[in-house]
C-alpha cells in the first residue's frame, strides 16, 4: 500500500485461519492499521491481493466486524443509537443490543452521546458494534487501549471463545503484549511495512517483549538527565 512516494506496507504475505486469533504488532506508523483498513475493504492495496473468507473484503463486508483506528463514531449519537444503527445496516436482531450494553456495563450510560462519552466508553461501543451482526472475521484496532481491568477482562473473554467455540477469526493490533501473550494464537511483528517475524503461542512469560524490543524497536537508552535536578 502506497500513499504517493510513501511506502507504508511491502510484500506482506500472511494467512489467518478461521477460528485463529492473530494479533499484529509494531511501532506507530508501521502499517497495522493500514493491513486492517486493506482487510476490511476500508480501502484498495497499491498492489496485491487481498481475501477475507475467501472474498473481496468489499463483497464480505456482512462477514466482517469492525472497529477502526478511528472507532466510526457519531458524535451526535447515544451509545445505544449507534447499536441501533448497526443493526439497521447488517439487518441483524435487536434484542442483542441489550446483552452487549449489560455485558460490556454500557447500560448506564446508554443514552449519553458519543461527544461525552470517555474513551473506554468509545472503545467498547465500537466493540459492541463490530459484534453485533455476528460476523466470521472480526478485525480490531486497539481494542483494549483505555478500557477499565472488568472490561478488558470481558472483552478478552468474548473473543477467546468466540474463537474457541464458535470459530470466529480474530485480527487485531495491541501495544499491550500482556494481553497479546495470553490471547493470541500467533503473534506478527511488523516494522517499517515488512513482516519481520511470526511468533507461536505459548512463550514463557517475557519472551514476548524480549522478541519485540530485539526484533521491531528497542527502547530508547538516553536519560532524561535534566528530570528532578536542582533548578538553576
Amino acid at each position: 500500500m502506497r500513499y504517493g512516494d510513501f511506502c507504508a506496507l511491502d510484500a506482506l504475505n500472511l494467512e489467518v485461519a478461521q477460528g485463529e486469533i492473530v494479533a499484529f504488532l509494531g511501532p506507530n506508523g508501521a502499517g497495522k492499521s493500514t493491513t486492517l483498513k486493506l482487510l476490511a475493504g476500508l480501502q484498495q492495496p497499491t498492489s496485491g491481493t487481498v481475501r477475507v473468507a475467501g472474498k473481496n473484503p468489499r463483497d464480505a463486508r456482512f462477514d466482517i466486524g469492525v472497529m477502526p483506528e478511528n472507532l466510526g463514531l457519531f458524535e451526535d449519537l447515544s451509545v445505544e443509537e449507534h447499536l441501533e444503527l448497526t443493526a439497521d445496516i447488517y439487518g441483524a436482531p435487536k434484542d442483542r443490543i441489550g446483552q452487549l450494553l449489560r455485558v460490556l456495563s454500557l447500560e448506564r450510560g446508554r443514552r449519553t452521546f458519543a461527544a461525552h462519552c470517555s474513551h473506554g466508553m468509545r472503545k467498547k461501543t465500537s466493540f459492541a458494534m463490530a459484534l453485533l451482526h455476528n460476523p466470521r472475521v472480526v478485525l480490531l484496532d486497539e481494542p483494549f487501549e483505555a478500557v477499565d481491568p472488568v472490561s478488558a477482562r470481558v472483552m478478552f473473554e468474548i473473543l477467546q471463545r468466540a474463537a474457541r467455540e464458535q470459530g470466529i477469526t480474530v485480527f487485531l493490533t495491541s501495544h499491550i503484549l500482556s494481553i497479546v501473550e495470553r490471547l493470541a494464537d500467533r503473534i506478527a511483528m511488523v516494522r517499517g511495512g515488512h513482516l519481520v517475524h511470526i511468533a507461536e503461542a505459548g512463550m514463557p512469560a517475557g519472551d514476548l517483549e524480549r522478541l519485540y524490543f530485539e526484533l521491531v524497536e528497542s527502547p530508547v537508552s538516553e536519560k532524561l538527565q535534566w528530570l528532578g535536578s536542582p533548578k538553576s
